[in-house]
């Protein structure tokens, strides 16, 4: 593979976002390359090359970063275009997409890490690291409203037995005979699910059961392994980006200096100038001393673009 444009995920095994991105490449058939991030704060080698970004996962090719698993699945599908995330035949899976990473994520979340599971979602973590991540997470989440455990358990049966009846027919994937964006969302949902002694929740639905062990066993695709200082290393040594323009009429100018920020949790601003902009996508350019030149890409949905502060 070419360390210079293979793709390099950035990411953690435990992560259900990289889960998604996993199962996608593999889907794809892409060769990637994969550097283990920390779990938690400080992210140094993360940081120096998406500005302050720090959820998980991030793919980087080149001097190029792609922050979220939705802008992920995007530059995949243009990395390679068949077998598609997007299937003409399966127009609603983007939006069911996008309430799987949103409603059905904020549902599984609670009804998994409960005290009495924790342990077991974290793989036999010392106890020290268990309550690092709690205090992680905690400051990562302030200020964003979260469902309670007790809401949680008893709303997820609705949202499974939704997802059950949509396979009723006997569709091999949820929107027919090939696999979309929908099918990677949901999955790395339940995936999450998979990792606590909460199976006992699928039992009513063996369906969705045998669905789930069909999206996972797409399997992860081949990679190699990478450390961080190689993945910096590509990045500072590029020297060209994806060919990005700000389009007119959107209320930004190219190089203007900007900060975007998630508008949910995790809302750390990224500091740079605008090179480039459109319905889907906001691209800003920065330097790190030892990154180099980079392009930090978001998606438009879920993040909010301000003018820098003078």
């Amino acid at each position: 593979m070419d360390p210079d444009t293979t793709p390099i995920l950035h990411h953690y095994a435990g992560s259900p976002f990289a889960e998604k991105a996993r199962l996608m490449l593999g889907f794809k058939a892409i060769g990637w390359r994969s550097v283990t991030v920390p779990s938690i704060m400080p992210k140094p080698d993360l940081v120096a090359l998406t500005g302050g970004y720090r959820r998980t996962p991030n793919l980087q090719i080149g001097a190029d970063v792609y922050c979220d698993s939705a802008l992920i699945a995007r530059v995949l599908e243009r990395l390679q275009p068949r077998p598609s995330l997007f299937p003409p035949s399966a127009p609603l899976a983007p939006l069911l997409a996008q309430w799987a990473d949103s409603t059905l994520f904020w549902t599984v979340i609670p009804f998994t890490l409960r005290p009495e599971t924790l342990a077991q979602v974290m793989a036999g973590q010392p106890p020290e690291s268990i309550k690092a991540f709690g205090a992680d997470r905690a400051a990562m989440t302030a200020g964003f409203r979260r469902m309670g455990t007790h809401d949680a358990i008893a709303l997820l049966p609705a949202h499974l037995a939704a997802l059950a009846a949509q396979l009723a027919d006997g569709r091999p994937f949820l929107f027919g005979e090939a696999a979309s964006i929908a099918d990677f969302s949901v999955a790395h949902c339940l995936w999450f699910i998979r990792r606590a002694p909460l199976l006992a929740v699928f039992d009513p639905h063996p369906l969705l059961k045998a669905w789930l062990e069909r999206v996972l066993a797409i399997g992860h695709g081949v990679h190699e392994e990478m450390d961080a200082a190689q993945a910096l290393a590509i990045a500072a040594a590029a020297r060209s980006h994806e060919p990005a323009v700000v389009q007119p009429g959107l209320g930004w100018q190219a190089g203007q200096a900007v900060t975007v920020a998630a508008t949910d949790y995790a809302t750390d601003a990224v500091a740079g100038a605008l090179v480039g902009l459109s319905a889907d996508e906001v691209v800003l350019r920065r330097h790190d001393e030892r990154a180099g030149t980079v392009h930090v890409h978001f998606p438009r949905q879920g993040f909010q673009i301000k003018e820098q502060a003078t």
